[in-house]
């Protein structure tokens, strides 16, 4: 798709500029008036072909937008069980979220939904 669009703007670019030369040369003293209905269709066509363009570069990016959480945990870190603050059960890491950038959790049994909260280490 993105050779289809660069075609298209070559196209596009030469077909702008014989059409403005048309038109120019319509209003000089030896211009015809069917250079300017010509110059007029050759606008025309080539703008569409500068928006036929735009449409396949459009297809040929497609926005795709992967965000990833990393977690580097500093020394050696002993990982505990972590238990729901309501129930107590223990929570799975597919229980925990990232929403507006504080970290959620969701219990899995009792549907409790609250922020993790960290407590100082000293």
């Amino acid at each position: 798709m993105k050779a289809a669009s660069i075609i298209s703007y070559i196209l596009a670019g030469i077909l702008i500029l014989f059409s403005v030369l048309f038109i120019l040369g319509a209003f000089g003293s030896t211009g015809q008036s069917s250079w300017l209905a010509v110059g007029l269709v050759g606008l025309a066509i080539g703008l569409g072909l500068v928006y036929t363009g735009f449409r396949f570069a459009a297809k040929a990016n497609p926005v795709k937008e992967e965000v990833k959480v990393q977690l580097d945990l500093p020394g050696n870190v002993k990982l505990d069980t972590i238990k729901c603050q309501s129930c107590g059960a223990p929570l799975a890491p597919d229980d925990i979220s990232l929403v507006n950038g504080a970290a959620v959790v969701t219990c899995h049994s009792c549907g409790t939904t609250y922020q993790i909260t960290e407590e100082p280490k000293w």
